[in-house]
């Protein structure tokens, strides 16, 4: 049936669903660098109110469960899904809390998001390239490994220095806490991170 159309018609729509998924790929990351813009701007308030405004753009942006499983590794599936909600929910606040620190008002850091997307090397995803930095430097890239969900795409790796795995880094973090207490001593290690990084 597609034989008897016109090149430029089988092609065109190709052409729009690739810059559409590119498109969509990079929508969560530039409302989470929106969200990023507002807390950094003077007068934006203490972190209790910086965390009210930067948490929905997180859990927009990011697949959290996915993260954290990829951060704890195979023993993820040994916990109990109370365990692993507990887990959840430190994580999901220590993010948050983790973006509300290194972003604090007047810090004046400047988001680029580089056009169009390339192909993740695992899974399916695709990554889109970011920069962050300040005024007078060309930025670090942050590159976002995206995978497409039900409601849209989301993160499921952040690549500091294009190559820097976050995933990883929290492994070699967590593991150590996972070895001494389980799923508990994770959550306690999450929960003073957190205390951390919202002292004002």
């Amino acid at each position: 049936m597609l034989a008897g159309l016109p090149v430029a018609l089988m092609t065109a729509p190709a052409t729009a669903i690739a810059q559409s998924s590119a498109s969509d790929a990079s929508a969560p990351i530039a409302a989470l660098y929106n969200a990023l813009q507002r807390i950094e701007a003077p007068g934006a308030g203490t972190s209790q109110a910086r965390a009210q405004i930067v948490a929905p753009a997180i859990d927009q942006a990011f697949d959290l469960p996915t993260l954290l499983k990829n951060s704890v590794g195979m023993r993820y599936a040994a916990l109990s899904p109370d365990e692993q909600q507990k887990l959840l929910a430190a994580f999901r606040q220590f993010t948050i809390a983790q973006y509300v620190s290194n972003f604090k008002p007047g810090a004046g850091a400047k988001f680029s998001i580089q056009p169009g997307s390339r192909p993740a090397p695992l899974g399916g995803g695709v990554i889109v390239d970011t920069k962050i930095g300040g005024a007078s430097d060309d930025g670090t890239p942050i590159d976002y490994v995206m995978k497409p969900m039900a409601g849209g795409y989301r993160i499921v790796d952040v690549l500091l220095n294009a190559h820097i795995s976050q995933v990883a880094a929290h492994r070699a973090d967590f593991s150590s806490s996972l070895n001494k207490g389980g799923a508990d001593a994770l959550v306690g290690l999450l929960n003073r991170k957190t205390q951390n990084f919202m002292n004002d």
